[in-house]
Formats: structure tokens, sequence, C-alpha cells
């Protein structure tokens, strides 16, 4: 399988300050690349050098087999654009906007535009001015999808949008996988890369902490285990502390439905789960939980500062 885009040791600097650290990635024609990060990650700088918009200080970029800072007209009209901070103001409507976008982008099919604002629920004849955030938001996917390009570039592609909207889109990325078309999409929410991506870069301070599929990372997370026994705690504690997957082992008196005082274990599960059930029947428990693998946190764990545990949040504005 041949690639819609190839980096090589991509950096960008601004004066003395280096955003981008030299990374390295790949994306096969036909997938979803998801790339997930804290704000001043430099997901939206890794976009805009892939559609040279800024130029890189260093590295090799190729898109569609053509270097961006090369690429003619032909390469540009097969890709689809959404930029992180969309402005569109003015006095004219949502439909004279998107038609000046398809003279640019090039031919869209009859109706396409119609029938992706009917499923956004947008109304193409107002005012892009007179627009919520949330419905300017879907002009501006609109004007990525309609001309069906070969490649999409969303930065941020749902920031405004409501549950159901949310839900709507992903659709739309799916059925542009299905249809051939790879998609390269950034984000800050987790459960979004989730549900939409075959493969995520784990992004943090301008370096790729690591690439893995959805599915491979989910295995590196832990479960969480939650267990009532009415066995007293040095007991419970004894059992359960032998397990080799467990961690963090927390005992608590609660009681239970009907108000009789229980021991409860809380702790995290990274074991097979035939060794919790060989001790289960000691246990004898009343109540059990074992929640799947929280994906969340095994990506806030690569957000972490090496060696401190502490997570790297940023107050600065995403780039």
């Amino acid at each position: 399988m041949d690639n819609a885009i190839e980096v090589t040791g991509l950096a960008k600097s601004y004066g003395a300050r280096e955003v981008l650290h030299g990374i390295d990635f790949e994306v096969p024609r036909g997938q979803v690349f998801g790339v997930i990060g804290p704000n001043g990650a430099g997901k939206t700088t890794v976009m805009r050098c892939l559609l040279d918009i800024i130029r890189p200080s260093a590295g090799r970029i190729s898109v569609l087999g053509a270097e961006p800072r090369r690429a003619d007209p032909d390469i540009r009209r097969r890709i689809g654009y959404l930029p992180g901070e969309l402005a569109l103001e003015g006095r004219t409507t949502g439909r004279r906007l998107l038609g000046h976008f398809a003279d640019i982008s090039g031919p869209v099919a009859p109706g396409r535009i119609d029938a992706l604002a009917e499923r956004l629920g947008v109304d193409l004849d107002r005012q892009a001015r007179r627009l919520s955030k949330g419905n300017k938001q879907k002009l501006g996917i609109i004007q990525a999808f309609m001309h069906d390009p070969e490649l999409l570039v969303l930065d941020e592609p749902t920031s405004g949008l409501d549950p159901l909207m949310q839900q709507e889109f992903l659709r739309l990325v799916h059925e542009a996988r299905d249809a051939g078309q790879t998609v390269f999409l950034s984000s800050h929410v987790i459960s979004e890369i989730q549900q939409a991506a075959d493969t995520v870069a784990i992004l943090r301070e301008g370096r790729i902490a690591t690439i893995s599929t959805v599915a491979a990372l989910r295995e590196t997370a832990v479960s969480r285990l939650r267990v009532q026994t009415h066995l007293p705690p040095e007991r419970t504690a004894q059992l359960l502390g032998g397990l080799p997957g467990l961690g963090n082992l927390r005992l608590e008196t609660v009681h239970d439905a009907g108000g009789s005082p229980v021991c409860q274990a809380s702790a995290e599960w990274a074991g097979p789960v035939a060794d919790l059930v060989d001790v289960l029947p000691r246990l004898n428990p009343v109540d059990l939980a074992l929640e799947e693998p929280d994906l969340e946190e095994a990506v806030l764990a690569l957000y972490r500062e090496p060696g401190t545990g502490e997570p790297v949040l940023s107050g600065r504005k995403s780039s």
C-alpha cells in the first residue's frame, strides 16, 4: 500500500523557539490517521506544513506524491482542508460562499452541497455572519467534503458542534474512508479519535510520543476492578495482593443494598482475567465490576512530562 502522506525529519522554528522537533510519520492511502495532543503540541503546525501554508525549517514532506511547495493547482484540488480557525464573515450567504469555494476546489457533483447541508442541518440561505459558531463550522465541513477529495486534512473539525452533529461528522469520515479517501484528522478529544481513526499519533511538545493503532493503544491501558465481599479487609488484601496483574489496591468499608457493611476493594487490573477468576471463589464476592480499559488514561500517560508524572497542559492556543 502506498502512502498519501510521507513526513521525514519535519522541524519548524519561529525564531529561537522550535515547535516541531524532527518528526516522522506516514499515512497510507485510504486510512484515517488521527493526531491527538494537548494545546500547543504542534498539531496545527504540522497541518499547515503539509499544505504549504507555512514552510518547514527542515525535513521532507510528500503529499499525494508531490512536495507541497512545488505542488501544482491540480494537486491542491485533490485536497479538502478545514482549518482550525474558520473565519466566515460578511453579508454573503452560505450558498454563495460554497459556490465560490467550488470554483476553486474543482467540480462538485450536482446536489452534493444541498445533501451535505441537509445532513448537517444548516441553512445555506442565511448570511454567514449571522450563523452561530456551530453552523459556521458546518459550512467549513461542507466545503472540505463537497468535492470528494482524495485527501481530507481536518483540524479540530468538531469544534462547536453538538453531540448529534459530531456523530454525523464521524459518519462522513467513515464514508470517506470506505470510498477510498484518506483522512488526516487532528483533535484533542480522545473519544473522537477513538471512534474515527485507524491509526493515531500522540503529539507532545512538538515530538511524537508514539504512533499506534487504537486497538494496540487500548491494550496498554489498565482495567478498573471493584469487588465487594463480607471477608475482613486483611483477608481480602491477602487474596488479591498476590495477583501480579493488580495495582494500587484500596480497601474501604461500605454498605451493600441491604445496609450491611462489606469490604470493598478497588484496584487497577492489567493481568489475565483467568487469574482473577481463580481467586473469586475464595473471595465469595457479593458484587463485582471489571471496567473496560480506559483509553483516555493510556493517552494521558503519554502526555506526561518524563520523570514527573505531571500532565503536559498548556494555556497556549493550539498550534
